[in-house]
């Protein structure tokens, strides 16, 4: 059989369209690039940017056409590729591969051996037969050379191409400029350069189908010409090098992106409720939360009058708080806020007078109390009411604000518990004082709203405290608690929660209507709030149940379309209190049965609640013994002084030796006695005495008779104090009973019930 060695070229520009010189690298030539009969996507060991010119893309179809015939065949006959050496002086590399000859036609001189008798099998794998013909050479040179030739001068067009192009767009630009400033329009001079500019892209493309008509290298084989030059799915040539990827997985990568797209599209996927975790403050409602900035600790505030702290850290999976403390007496606490610094808490109770407590609980400050006899709040130093709500200033650490049923909005300072900062009245359409029922500030610490009694929401500037910069005087309904206001995180839109069982979004820049309002939402707490997800595109908000009336509800709404896209069953009981922490990615909830929720997802939250669940309960250590406390005598002598205990486990080890210290001690004896022990209800006199005493039943309601009892038998037999005053003593008399009939008989008129 006769072998043929067939040369498959990596095919390059070998010269630089600037210098028409030979280019070094893949660098210097801007308008070609290594091209190789692989498919699209399959490179050079050369760091390739340009594209290939037309020539060179057609010659490497060319080439990959007789590649993929023979280098099937010589996968088929055992053969291997052997790489051919590259010259330090040549351009272009290729590698040899032997395959056998494929009933070509033979064309130009060359030597060629005899193959022996076609082979069924082989033809049949093949699919064309006439082997045995002679080999075909190819001179390789002449290829290269005329491949240069045409690289050359289709550079050297594409240069000229792009001079031309350039000198037409500055002759524009400069017939622009001079029709701007002699206002003269000239279409016809205009109209001139698309048609040159499409006379020379008709030129360069008439160039390019002419460069991809010509025929370069060896002729196909008569089959292959089915075989299309787009097929670039099968795997052809040598094995890919390790660091490539292909399409596929591009197309696996692409689509992880679009899942990664999806899931920021749609941000239901986003709210962490995959676990959750039940803190037990008390039995009674839970109306205030509060989370540190950091969100390290969690405290929680109730009707019971309790303030308890939870450090995530710190607790295990008991889910114990670390402290408990009433700051207010027998007031029930209604908010509860960290500072911006996270050192401070703000505790708002059913009093006048706000405190501030540090982040262990202790008192750090205390608002002092107004005159409740002065008409004109603004001129007391407190408040003379029970407060509503209070919250921090988000920028300045030291200031908080607080709203109370005296009809005043005041901002105070931590320094100074003497006097407020300043007073903020809402008024009616009339004039008249209403009451605030929940306030905040907004996220630049600029603005200050305040939701009423009278349905209306009324919004100051910090620095002015006269008149309302906006207000809404019909937002909710007369007469209904609105329960909370809050900012989005960009401060352009306000959300709403009505006593009249609904929630609306606001833009305060336009803030007569409302954007949208979602109704049906029961609340019959008036300190039920809502919040923004920290991507600001979710709102949501608690609903309240009656007794044995279902469950309460988380629900999310979309702040784009106000539409309802999700809902969280939290319990059998009312839902109050909801804080979706931007940090954490976490949700507390605060339910109207004692209960504090905290819901997370392991993969979209940050530490908090994660870090309590996975600790194991702490085993409590009880002693074994009761070890006999250690006393200090520093100036007794070295005979009388104690050995010092170094460690109480070493000391309850020797106690446990010890048979006095570790012995049982003995059970109470039952019935007479035993081992010398006399029993409880023994043979001594007070243990019968005792014992008689306790199985006498007689009953002694009436003192007379139990007494008169033993009165014949002292009559008959006396014996003690009778005989000695027998002479003396004069004869007893004692009353008669009566019976009731009697009794009614002799009554007076008067006194007689009448029929």
């Amino acid at each position: 059989m006769s072998l043929l060695e067939v040369r498959r070229c990596y095919v390059a520009a070998s010269f630089s369209p600037a210098t028409n010189t030979p280019a070094n690298s893949c660098r210097d030539r801007p308008g070609a690039c290594c091209y190789s009969p692989f498919p699209p996507g399959r490179r050079c060991g050369r760091s390739c940017k340009g594209g290939a010119s037309p020539l060179v893309r057609r010659l490497s179809r060319c080439l990959r056409r007789h590649f993929l015939v023979y280098g099937y065949a010589s996968a088929r006959l055992g053969r291997h590729f052997r790489p051919a050496e590259q010259s330090s002086g040549s351009v272009l590399w290729f590698r040899s591969i032997l395959v056998p000859a494929a009933g070509m036609e033979t064309s130009g001189g060359g030597d060629g051996t005899d193959a022996p008798a076609t082979d069924p099998e082989l033809a049949s794998t093949m699919g064309f037969t006439g082997f045995g013909k002679k080999a075909r050479t190819f001179d390789l040179e002449a290829m290269f050379e005329q491949t240069r030739r045409t690289a050359v001068e289709r550079s050297r067009k594409v240069l000229e191409a792009r001079e031309k192009e350039e000198e037409l767009q500055k002759e524009r630009e400069l017939r622009k400029q001079h029709e701007d400033n002699e206002s003269i329009p000239s279409g016809s001079s205009l109209t001139k350069h698309p048609s040159m500019s499409a006379s020379s892209d008709s030129e360069s493309s008439g160039s390019e189908d002419s460069s991809d008509e010509e025929l370069i290298g060896p002729p196909l084989p008569p089959q292959t010409t089915q075989i299309q030059s787009e097929d670039t799915d099968e795997l052809i040539g040598p094995p890919l090098p390790p660091g490539y990827q292909d399409s596929d997985d591009d197309d696996y990568d692409d689509d992880d992106d679009d899942d990664e797209m999806q899931d920021e599209i749609n941000p239901v996927k986003k709210i962490p409720d995959s676990h959750e975790i039940t803190l037990q403050h008390g039995s009674k409602t839970v109306s205030a939360l509060g989370l540190d900035p950091s969100g390290a600790r969690l405290v929680t505030g109730g009707f019971d009058y309790d303030v308890k702290f939870w450090d995530f850290a710190g607790m295990d999976a008991s889910l114990q708080a670390f402290r408990s403390l009433q700051p207010c007496d027998c007031h029930q606490i209604k908010s509860l806020q960290y500072s911006s610094t996270g050192d401070v808490i703000l505790v708002v109770s059913g009093n006048s007078q706000a405190k501030v407590l540090d982040r262990d609980g202790f008192l750090v400050m205390e608002c002092v109390k107004g005159d409740q006899y002065i008409v004109d709040m603004a001129n007391t130093k407190g408040h003379t009411a029970m407060l509503n709500t209070g919250c921090w200033h988000p920028k300045i650490k030291e200031e908080f604000l607080t709203c109370s049923n005296d009809g005043t909005v005041r901002t105070w300072d931590v320094d100074n518990d003497k006097k407020h900062k300043s007073v903020f009245k809402p008024r009616t359409v009339q004039g008249k004082k209403v009451i605030p029922t929940t306030c905040t500030y907004s996220r630049d610490g600029k603005l200050i709203a305040a939701g009423c009694q009278d349905g209306s929401i009324q919004i100051w500037d910090r620095n002015m405290s006269v008149h309302t910069k906006f207000h809404c005087r019909q937002a909710h309904d007369p007469g209904t608690d609105t329960s909370c206001v809050t900012f989005s995180y960009d401060g352009t839109v306000l959300a709403s929660r009505g006593g009249d069982d609904t929630l609306k979004l606001w833009d305060i820049r336009q803030f007569k209507k409302p954007l949208f309002s979602a109704s049906n939402l029961p609340t019959f707490f008036s300190m039920t709030d809502c919040c923004f997800s920290p991507d600001d595109k979710l709102l949501v908000t608690g609903t309240s149940v009656k007794k044995g009336g279902g469950n309460g509800r988380l629900v999310f709404f979309e702040r784009q379309t106000f539409q309802k896209v999700y809902e969280i069953d939290v319990t059998n009981a009312s839902v109050v209190r909801c804080l979706w922490h931007p940090k954490l990615n976490q949700i507390m909830v605060g339910t109207g049965n004692g209960l504090a929720k905290v819901y997370y997802d392991p993969n979209k939250s940050q530490r908090g609640a994660k870090l309590c669940v996975v600790k194991n309960k702490r085993k409590t250590r009880q002693a074994e013994t009761l070890t006999q406390d250690y006393i200090i005598t520093p100036h007794a002598l070295p005979m009388f002084r104690e050995p010092r205990q170094r460690s109480t486990r070493k000391q309850l080890e020797k106690d446990r030796l010890d048979p006095l210290k570790s012995h049982k001690p003995e059970p109470p004896v039952a019935g007479p006695g035993r081992g010398g022990r006399v029993g409880t209800h023994g043979g001594t006199l007070s243990s019968y005495i005792v014992k008689n005493i306790a199985l006498d039943k007689t009953d002694d309601s009436n003192p007379r008779e139990a007494i008169l009892r033993h009165a014949k038998e002292a009559e008959d037999n006396p014996y003690w104090v009778a005989p000695a005053y027998s002479k003396t003593q004069p004869k007893t008399v004692f009353a008669e009973v009566e019976s009731e009939d009697e009794e009614t008989k002799n009554e007076p008129e008067w006194k007689k019930r009448k029929i």
